[in-house]
């Protein structure tokens, strides 16, 4: 029997299949999904891994045998399926193991609206009616099975973005693109198709055994290619999707990546013009460049938690306009207060095209600060090593120190984060200061405490 403490995480269900899970137990779980939302009919959509689209189609099975329509989008990002759900007013579930590796596979599921589904809304009670089932046996069909139809939605997806950021107008910029052979290679040639681009695809092909690279661009051995690219055919700019497409990194026109907080910045004062005196969400592994320039432009930032269910909870609460992540998870409040890379990738592509400056030169206002990026530890014992670095700092008088997730240390000129993984046996250190030196400084110092 499967161990779902194993694969039921705080946001989503993600394990190896089918050695953690099956289609039998996807069947499970969307009879537990339409059980817990009460939805008279959902929306499904899967990602291009070999076991997607019958660990969908069993999620369906599930559903509609209680009764329940289910609306199926099939290929489709991960963004794609937060549209169909906001546009179709429906709860939706989403096939995908994201940025993992090929033998992974996962649920990423919403209520009507993209409306998220996490820990406390939702997902650990379609965790136990799962479990329930898993002993006694399926759930009593309804009298009546819902229906399984199917619907294309990438046109509508594409036009709505289209709506929202115009890039008829800009100059004609060359972009490389690559899509690590995940769902951007599905979405980008619509989104993009008849704009004043000039298109150089790479690895567009949908394969989930990812053949060329991992589909994570968070990784930077995963951005040589697009970078070499780059520089090779004198782009204006490189876009990297991870595997679902919901997540965007973006590269300069030398080959070197641009700071997701940079981005964060620039898409944050676009948003600002827009709606003036809006408020905009950051996490707090986010730069100070983010605040800042949000302030700068009349808004107001609000620090929270790393986390999609996070963000959206507080978008939602602050009524923001818009929310980044270090991570390159991109909210914007005219998308359900959902995330997509896309539509953040549009908007630099439009913030570039409307102006003559080169992207390095554009974002170089948005990149105030040296970081260290996030450094991994593996530890036996986080919550000691986490515990040893805070009494080291604790009697500082020229530092403060909050616990919102993990522990911040701040003082004039620098602070970092350290934070224990939810699923390994790591803790996560980010860095950031006004100079290189002082971030080496601050890096090896933390790093000596926490590998002690």
């Amino acid at each position: 029997m499967a161990d779902l403490s194993q694969i039921v995480k705080a946001y989503d269900v993600r394990g190896v299949v089918p050695d953690q899970w099956d289609e039998p137990l996807a069947e499970l779980f969307g009879a537990a999904f339409a059980k817990v939302t009460g939805a008279d009919a959902i929306v499904t959509g899967h990602d291009m891994r070999p076991s997607s689209p019958g660990l969908s189609r069993a999620f369906a099975r599930g559903a509609a045998a209680l009764g329940v329509d289910v609306t199926e989008i099939g290929l489709c990002s991960t963004d794609e399926l937060y549209f169909a759900s906001g546009a179709l007013g429906l709860p939706g579930a989403m096939f995908t193991a994201s940025h993992n590796p090929a033998q992974y596979n996962g649920i990423k599921m919403c209520r009507a609206g993209a409306a998220p589904v996490g820990q406390d809304t939702g997902l650990s009670d379609i965790r136990a009616l799962t479990e329930r089932w898993m002993e006694t046996g399926a759930p009593e069909p309804a009298a009546t099975p819902g229906t399984i139809t199917e619907r294309d939605v990438l046109g509508d997806y594409a036009k709505h973005l289209r709506g929202l950021v115009d890039l008829s107008a800009i100059r004609p910029l060359k972009v490389v693109v690559d899509a690590g052979n995940g769902m951007g290679g599905h979405t980008v040639p619509t989104v993009f198709d008849g704009l004043p681009l000039e298109l150089d695809a790479i690895y567009f092909e949908l394969d989930g055994t990812f053949p060329n690279h991992e589909a994570n661009p968070l990784d930077p051995k995963n951005l040589v290619d697009l970078q070499a690219r780059v520089r090779e055919v004198g782009a204006d700019i490189g876009l990297a999707f991870d595997g679902d497409a919901d997540r965007c990194f973006v590269i300069d026109e030398n080959g070197d990546p641009v700071s997701p907080s940079a981005i964060t910045a620039l898409v944050a004062a676009r948003e600002l013009a827009k709606h003036p005196g809006g408020t905009v969400i950051h996490n707090l592994i986010t730069s100070w460049s983010v605040p800042e320039v949000v302030k700068e432009h009349g808004g107001k930032a609000v620090r929270t938690r790393v986390g999609h269910s996070f963000i959206k909870e507080e978008m939602a609460r602050t009524g923001a306009i818009f929310g980044g992540e270090h991570s390159a998870h991109y909210y914007f409040r005219d998308f359900w207060n959902a995330d997509t890379g896309m539509l953040a990738a549009m908007h630099v592509l439009a913030a570039l095209g409307g102006q003559d400056e080169p992207l390095s030169r554009l974002v170089a206002q948005y990149d105030r600060y040296a970081a260290s990026g996030e450094i991994n530890s593996t530890v036996d014992d986080q919550a000691g090593r986490a515990a040893a670095v805070k009494a080291a700092y604790a009697g500082r008088d020229d530092v403060r120190l909050d616990e919102l997730d993990g522990l911040t240390v701040t003082a004039a000129d620098w602070w970092f984060n350290l934070r224990a993984s939810n699923t390994e046996p790591l803790l996560r250190l980010n860095v950031e200061a006004r100079d290189p030196e002082t971030v080496a400084r601050l890096r090896d110092e933390v790093l000596a405490l926490v590998r002690a």
